[in-house]
């Protein structure tokens, strides 16, 4: 029987796996039986699978990227991949639109929702890792007066992120053509604090929806203290009667 080292055969995430068990000692594999799926015989696939649903049940629990890497000896990017897989939420049928964010919503996974978008579409990973650095408020997409919402992007001196002035309006004018023609475009994403709202997605399409005279937008918003949701539903209430809250 010939020796073969595990490092040039399995995949580095199962060879992991296996350490946990022996290392440094020869172990025996006994051959199929018969032609099966990989892993099926051994059960390696249902292990994987109870795996991947424990770490989603820590992290929605609140236990960090990080603590959960270590945990199961796994990269950052298998363990936001387990996280937030499409596979997991296929019914939810994830896209870059409001009908979609809606649905997540109903089901009570608007914040996978965000993550999604923000991972992918949104192409914004920094933000939505900031956001799970605590647990948040999120309200589910609702009808709100654009004007209500303050820019944060731009090419003005005053704005927080700079943006160069030819990009700004190349983009500003890709997404006039697109509002004019597209019904179930992503909603706004807004942070809700010290009685403003902050437009942290969307600022492009602020600035379009202002040339085109759109008065009114669907956005999602969340909020970190306890305090400000009230002081948000005292206020802005009328927006968002029967809408989904969550925290997470």
């Amino acid at each position: 029987m010939g020796y073969r080292n595990a490092q040039d055969i399995f995949p580095e995430e199962l060879l992991r796996q296996i350490q946990r068990y022996v290392s440094g000692e020869a172990v025996y594999i006994p051959a199929r039986e018969e032609r099966r799926a990989w892993g099926e015989t051994s059960g390696y696939q249902r292990y994987i699978r109870e795996r991947n649903a424990e770490i989603r049940a820590l992290f929605a629990a609140g236990q960090s990227m990080e603590d959960l890497m270590e945990k199961y000896a796994l990269s950052y990017d298998s363990v936001k991949r387990i996280v937030y897989s499409r596979k997991e939420t296929a019914m939810l049928k994830y896209s870059a639109t409001l009908s979609s964010a809606r649905a997540y919503a109903a089901a009570g996974k608007l914040d996978a929702w965000i993550h999604l978008y923000l991972n992918e579409d949104g192409r914004n990973i920094p933000f939505s890792d900031g956001l799970k650095l605590f647990d948040r408020y999120y309200i589910a997409p609702a009808q709100f007066p654009v004007r209500l919402f303050r820019r944060c992007a731009g090419p003005e001196p005053e704005m927080k992120y700079r943006i160069d002035r030819d990009w700004w309006e190349h983009k500003v004018a890709e997404l006039e053509k697109a509002l004019r023609t597209e019904e179930d475009m992503p909603p706004f994403i807004v942070h809700y604090t010290q009685g403003e709202f902050e437009l942290n997605d969307g600022n492009h399409r602020r600035k379009a929806c202002e040339n085109l005279g759109i008065d009114t937008v669907w956005a999602i918003v969340w909020i970190t203290e306890k305090a400000e949701l009230d002081d948000f539903m005292e206020k802005y209430g009328e927006y968002v009667k029967g809408c989904t809250v969550i925290r997470r």
